[in-house]
């Protein structure tokens, strides 16, 4: 082998000394002229150079996957791999020649050096550390040492998020380059993304992405080392081992100093470090790569270019052939011979293979690159199913390959199945761009070319999603602009700054997006307190001047205008006037805040006023007086409810004009609370809960709110739960009786169901529905109904009340009210000729009658027995059977009364069966307490009271049973000696007023009966 280098330049140095700058300005100095680079990414660099310089219809793209020829072009520029292996061109020029020393694609880089020349000039360019391999192997070279010019030094390490800005981070795996990036979004906004993998227009896209000042960070594998032009300060190493092919490896000095060099432009110098989990580099490192001593290469990678073709066994040996020139080292088998080496034991290959021309065929397919870096076997497939068309066709199969495109053809999906994709489609390009491999080459260039920019657009659009923060990087670049930036609100109150979306404003609160934290995050937060200041002016105006209709309080205690909080109610000393705290930013001025803080709290108590008008009228009252006025006030700081027994000397002083004045307010005079009957609705109820929650830090209180959803439903009693707190209950208008609770009001007219049955006299027709024996009573339906309860339920209600049960047999309730009943119905009979006969006969017809009483006609007897059998929820006899015929024992039938003393002290545990004492005795206990008005209960020529009255309170463990709103009368004196009971002197009757009510009630009752 007989190698000369006359005529021959190298040219060489480290990075930055404008090598690739020089090989253009000289290769338009001839009348043409070959560059071959060794990334079809610089190779696009250097040709839309040459286009600006000499026009493109003079410039030619030579690549694998690529072409572009002008008709006549004068220079061409290719990838190593594409360029010819002999030319007639005036000028050839090979870049990064250190390749050669390359284990993968060393031997094309060798070759070319060898073989390939041109006419008039042929350069060389690459690292200083060739000088010697090159001055070996090719004597008389000429070579041209270039100086750095500008400075490479030595940072450190830093971590990720403190690198400055213009860095690049290097790492070796696709998976550390996303996770860095990732990384750099959330912290700084966002990085680009370059690895090997990548389409050419995606990188291009990327590294455009970079150099335009969109993002401020560039995260790359060790493919920005090979002569790449970037805008780079700072070179980051987060990862220093690598697998090169064949191992895992740490780099070495000269392949850290080519990715380092890349830090630094013209004469603005440049520093490198380490960064994540990489150690700092020692000294004797650091200094080998600032002053670019590296050891130089000794060997080169060859491979025989002499092949045989006369069979596969000749080709076969002519490929492993070794060098006969010192210097060069057989190259380790590439990607092409790993395949054809996988295709020569396939047995259908080798059939197939018979003549040299085949052969040829054969080593021509097996060039087909390994885009989708697949397994050597699976590679081999693709390349016998192309071999064996070109064979037997002639070309390749194109329906084989529209499928094969088909399944490509799709932009859907995340970054790694868009680059597999687009690792497809290199494939297929490469293949269009073979000659005389297809039919119709021209269509399947367009068509793979135009799925291959699609898909690649779509990567680039995903990486820019994933790993860019859009809003951050505009901004950014602004900023480096020194732009004001310009801000403006939408109408839903979306913020945008450079017309990107930076934050929500609220009401008068103003709130970054999230991400806002970024590098300009103080520049973006001026930019919008400047448009906020005045949208605040607007917007304070307009609040003072809208109506009440565009202001609401929510139960959670927020005034809301138009939707969006403006302030906040808080405790103040008067439940009924919360004080308002107004939500806002600083940017709101004194003069503006303070006409907002007014408008909102017009319209609170406006709202107060109006949703508890009663309660609102009832405290602003000033014509109460007296125990009136003090009353009221309680019943204010209660916010509408009393309980009667814990005011209970104040209502039973209240004279008759007292009650009239508060009772013109809407005050009702119950038998167990004192009352405004319009407070018990859903929206009152759930102001006066807020009202009282905020006085008693009640809004995070267990059951706060969740009552007032029963109380619109309607319904009158509910179940209580144990984690509630109690007052809510009171608060939403239920009483709370233990494990239920009832609506105040039902309560109320519990209580006007109850009185009649406790006022009935035995012996009297006719006796209502539940009566007993005139001092105690059975539960009802009409009481069930009204309760929307179960008769268990009744019992926890009655209980709660303070009523205590007597229970019974049925059989002795249905004797006793039958006795009852049929007594009552024979005076009934007795008394009808009463109104036949005169005033002066009186006392001997009611004497007959009581006579008549004993008497009663049997049929009478028999239907009261049946009446008293359902009052005692006693069954007849014969439905007291089981299924099987056995006889059940019927339920007792629960008597109920007032409490007393006695049952309080025995825990409400005492019942009397079968009280049925005669004369009097204990007739009547307790159940006058509390009454309005006393009840006669004289036997045949005296008057009894049955009952010590205890008027306003509760007697002793009873309820009272109040007659609503009648007022309360004084007790009346007793004999002395009769213990318990007094006898009480005949009242004097009052004149009946015509103008009453009652009076006109009473007269309207008597035309009814006529």
């Amino acid at each position: 082998m007989i190698l000369s280098g006359r005529g021959v330049t190298a040219v060489l140095g480290p990075t930055n000394t404008g090598k690739t700058h020089y090989a253009i300005e000289r290769m338009i100095a001839h009348d043409s002229g070959v560059i071959g680079l060794p990334l079809r990414l610089l190779a696009r660099e250097v040709y839309t150079r040459l286009v600006e310089k000499v026009g493109h219809h003079n410039v030619a793209l030579i690549t694998g996957e690529e072409k572009i020829t002008p008709h006549r072009a004068r220079y061409s520029v290719c990838t190593v791999e594409a360029m010819p292996r002999e030319t007639t061109a005036s000028f050839v020029a090979i870049d990064e020649v250190q390749l050669a020393g390359d284990l993968e694609r060393g031997h094309i880089f060798t070759d070319r050096i060898l073989h390939l020349r041109g006419r008039g000039e042929t350069l060389l360019l690459g690292a200083g550390t060739m000088r010697p391999i090159l001055e070996q192997l090719l004597p008389g070279i000429t070579v041209v040492e270039r100086p750095r010019m500008s400075q490479l030094l030595y940072a450190g390490s830093k971590k990720i998020t403190r690198l400055p800005h213009r860095s690049a981070i290097v790492a070796f795996s696709a998976d550390e380059v996303y996770a860095i990036a990732e990384l750099i979004r959330r912290q700084r906004g966002g990085a680009a993304v370059v690895l090997g993998a990548l389409s050419p227009r995606t990188r291009n896209a990327q590294v455009a992405l970079y150099q335009e000042g969109d993002v401020e960070y560039l995260v790359a594998t060790d493919a920005i080392g090979m002569g790449l032009n970037l805008d780079v300060d700072h070179v980051a190493f987060a990862q220093d081992r690598k697998f090169d092919g064949y191992q895992f490896r740490n780099l070495n000095p000269a392949e850290l100093a080519q990715i380092a060099g890349r830090a630094g432009r013209h004469l603005r110098d440049g520093t490198f470090g380490v960064t994540g989990r990489v150690d700092p580099f020692d000294n004797e490192l650091v200094h080998r790569i600032e002053a670019h001593e590296f050891d130089p290469v000794r060997v080169l990678q060859w491979r025989s270019k002499a092949f045989d073709y006369s069979s596969i066994a000749a080709l076969k040996k002519s490929l492993d052939a070794g060098p006969t020139v010192p210097g060069l080292a057989r190259a380790l088998p590439a990607v092409d011979q790993q395949a054809f080496e996988h295709l020569a034991r396939y047995p259908e290959v080798v059939d197939i293979t018979t003549n040299s021309e085949r052969v040829e065929k054969l080593w021509e397919a097996c060039a087909l690159p390994d885009y989708r870096r697949i397994t050597p076997a699976q590679h081999a497939d693709l390349i016998s199913t192309i071999y064996a068309d070109l064979v037997r066709r002639g070309t390749v199969n194109e329906d084989f390959m529209a499928e094969q495109v088909r399944r490509a053809d799709h932009t859907d999906g995340e970054i790694d199945t868009l680059s597999a994709r687009i690792a497809q489609i290199r494939t297929w390009t490469y293949v269009s761009n073979r000659p005389g491999w297809l039919a119709d080459p021209t269509h399947w260039q367009e068509k793979t070319r135009e799925i291959e920019d699609r898909l690649s657009d779509a990567l680039h659009e995903r990486l820019t999603k994933r790993f860019v923060d859009r809003r951050t990087s505009v901004l950014m670049k602004r900023l480096r602009e020194n732009a004001m930036l310009e801000a403006e609100i939408s109408v839903n109150g979306d913020v945008f700054v450079e017309g990107h979306h930076v934050g929500q404003l609220t009401g008068f609160r103003f709130t970054l997006a999230t991400g806002g934290d970024g590098p300009d995050a103080k520049a973006v937060q001026g930019a919008a307190q400047k448009a906020l200041a005045l949208e605040f002016e607007a917007r304070a105006a307009r609040l003072h001047a809208s109506g009440n209709n565009d202001l609401a309080l929510s139960s959670d205690g927020l005034v809301r205008w138009l939707g969006d909080p403006v302030a906040r109610l808080s405790a103040s000393d008067h439940v009924m006037r919360p004080r308002v705290i107004l939500l806002a930013d600083d940017q709101l001025q004194a003069s503006a805040r303070e006409h907002v803080v007014a408008r909102i709290e017009r319209f609170v108590n406006h709202h107060i006023g109006t949703v508890l008008k009663p309660l609102d009228d009832i405290s602003r009252a000033e014509d109460l007086e007296g125990l009136a006025k003090g009353l009221a006030f309680q019943l204010v700081e209660n916010l509408g409810v009393l309980f009667r027994r814990d005011v209970a000397d104040d209502v039973k002083s209240l004279d008759q004009d007292g009650r009239a004045s508060i009772r013109k307010y809407g005050v009702r005079f119950g038998a167990y609370h004192i009352f405004l009957p319009a407070l018990l609705k859903p929206a009152p109820a759930e102001l006066i809960t807020l009202l009282w929650a905020l006085k008693n830090d009640g809004l995070d209180k267990p059951g706060y709110g969740d009552l007032i959803p029963m109380l619109a439903a309607g319904r009158t009693s509910v179940v209580t739960d144990p984690s509630f707190e109690r007052t809510f209950y009171k608060l939403a208008g239920f009483r709370f009786l233990g494990k239920r609770a009832v609506r105040i009001d039902i309560l109320e007219r519990l209580a006007d169901l109850i009185r009649p049955l406790l006022q009935w006299k035995p012996g009297t027709q006719p006796r209502p529905e539940g009566a007993y024996d005139g001092r105690r009573f059975t539960a009802t339906t009409s009481m069930l109904s009204i309760l929307g309860a179960t008769p268990d339920d009744m019992e926890e209600i009655l209980k709660g009340l303070g009523y205590r049960a007597d229970s019974v047999k049925a059989e002795e309730a249905q004797a006793f009210l039958a006795g009852q009943d049929g007594a009552a119905a024979v005076a009934a009979a007795a008394s009808e000729p009463v109104a036949a006969i005169d005033d002066a006969d009186a006392g001997d017809s009611a004497a007959e009658a009581e006579t008549a009483a004993v008497e009663a006609p049997a049929a009478e007897v028999e239907q009261a027995e049946g009446e008293a059998a359902v009052a005692g929820d006693a069954q007849p006899d014969e439905a007291q059977v089981t299924e099987t015929g056995e006889p059940v024992e019927a339920k007792p039938v629960l008597l109920w009364r007032p409490g007393t003393r006695q049952d309080n002290q025995r825990q409400g545990g005492g019942r009397h069966q079968g009280d049925q004492r005669r004369g009097g005795q204990r007739q009547g206990q307790g159940q006058g307490q509390g009454r309005d008005e006393g009840r006669d209960t004289g036997r045949k020529g005296g008057q009894q009271a049955r009952g010590k009255r205890h008027d306003g309170g509760k007697p002793e463990g009873g309820p009272r049973q109040d007659r609503g709103d009648r007022h309360d009368r004084h007790d009346r004196g007793g004999k002395p000696g009769q213990g318990k009971f007094e006898a009480r002197p005949p009242r004097r009757e009052k004149p009946v007023d015509p103008d009453s009510p009652f009076a006109k009630l009473a007269a309207l009752k008597e035309q009814m009966k006529k």
